[in-house]
């Protein structure tokens, strides 16, 4: 417990509280649209902390992203989820960490272009395995997740979701407006459901209004206090929930929950068992590897080049959610970075 609480006080609650911020969007008032949608009643102390726990923990590391909001236009995808997940994915190889991302079917030509994009314009390092599962059984699950299907020798360690579309309890998938998306979304909720029965195997869902895989940790919470949450509530749980006003923001948090984390000489000793050489605190290449604004905007940008829309008012423009990315993003980024920065 005295480690635990002295890692709490190096995660700044500046972090936990600035992720939670959302402007109400100038162009829809909705209650969708701002702050006032409720996400503070879904909040799990210390979630954060624990999630970034874990990750540092983890040997090899399976994201997913991807919520096709947007059924109409072509991709279907949001520009919340893939930008959060990528920064997530940059600091995870800078730990030198095994990483895959994993998508729908449909969508892993586009997913594929954006990580070569991100490779050639410097917000990746590398490229990374995009991978896809179609689902079927239990048994295809355990079979993807594990090494010759043996539960005791899992490929993954950690599955984490960024604005991930999650299963309601009808088995349908929902976005904010209450629209039936399950024709373009595959079973990626399987993998976390087997994953629970797979001994070192541990989850985090990241999301900003309760529908998204991994929330069905709070989904009593969301029923009760989101708008259409009785229909919408993702019914399939994470071991952590971390909830952001922005998903993105959700995923740059955990890169920087992990800079302090790897930064911290305590927790340093404990990962390394007090066995080889530390790394200094602030390592050069973990302090290029978090997210900033020019990286950020970039990636933004190759979303843009991909036609992929605002969640919120469906635009193809420099935003997320509603929200512009220069001044709010950009600020958000930029807050973060500096209250990562001055805890080492």
């Amino acid at each position: 417990m005295p480690f635990t609480l002295h890692l709490r006080s190096r995660l700044p609650s500046a972090i936990r509280s600035l992720i939670l911020q959302k402007k109400p969007n100038i162009r829809n008032t909705s209650s969708m649209a701002g702050g006032n949608r409720g996400i503070g009643h879904l909040l799990c102390k210390d979630e954060l902390l624990k999630a970034s726990l874990s990750l540092s923990h983890a040997r090899s590391v399976l994201i997913t992203t991807g919520f096709p909001t947007h059924f109409n236009h072509e991709p279907p995808e949001e520009t919340d989820g893939p930008p959060g997940a990528v920064a997530l994915v940059a600091f995870l190889q800078a730990l030198e960490k095994e990483v895959a991302i994993i998508v729908d079917q449909r969508a892993w030509n586009l997913h594929q272009k954006i990580v070569e994009d991100a490779v050639e314009q410097g917000v990746l390092k590398t490229q990374i395995p995009i991978l896809t599962y179609q689902g079927g059984s239990v048994e295809a699950a355990q079979a993807f997740l594990c090494k010759n299907g043996d539960p005791q020798t899992p490929r993954f360690d950690h599955l984490v979701a960024i604005e991930r579309a999650g299963r309601a309890a009808d088995g349908n998938y929902y976005n904010a407006r209450k629209m039936n998306i399950k024709h373009l979304v595959d079973p990626i909720d399987d993998l976390f459901l087997a994953a629970k029965k797979i001994p070192g195997i541990s989850s985090t869902g990241v999301g900003d209004g309760g529908n998204e895989l991994g929330m069905g940790k709070v989904k009593e919470a969301v029923r009760r206090h989101i708008r259409h949450g009785d229909v919408i509530a993702c019914d399939v749980e994470a071991d952590f929930a971390v909830i952001a006003g922005v998903s993105n923001w959700g995923g740059y948090a955990l890169a920087c929950a992990l800079y302090i984390l790897y930064s911290c000489a305590v927790h340093s000793q404990y990962l390394r068992k007090a066995v080889g050489p530390s790394r200094a605190p602030g390592d050069q290449a973990w302090t290029q590897a978090l997210p900033s604004v020019i990286k950020e905007e970039k990636m933004l940008g190759i979303l843009v080049q991909h036609k992929v829309r605002s969640g919120v008012s469906g635009i193809v423009g420099m935003e997320v959610d509603g929200l512009p990315f220069h001044n709010t993003h950009a600020e958000m980024i930029q807050k973060l970075v500096d209250v990562t920065t001055a805890q080492v």
